[in-house]
């Protein structure tokens, strides 16, 4: 589910970087457009931080799991 979303999130963001681009060539865009990136950028960033850490997240549970396991 976060991998697709990331992906979308990915399309989102180059729609808006694509639209800020042709609303330059048409003179001074207004703030809204020139700032539009700026939300699914940081929606990018956290979920991209996040399916960075998931394997190290899971690698760390499963060699925790089984040091609690060998202790019993």
């Amino acid at each position: 589910m976060i991998r697709q979303t990331h992906r979308w999130l990915s399309i989102a963001f180059t729609l808006t970087v694509i639209a800020n681009f042709v609303a330059m060539t048409q003179g001074q865009p207004p703030a809204w457009v020139t700032y539009s990136p700026l939300f699914p950028l940081a929606l990018l960033l956290f979920s991209g931080l996040y399916l960075f850490v998931l394997p190290y997240r899971t690698k760390w549970r499963s060699a925790h799991h089984n040091e609690s396991e060998n202790k019993s």
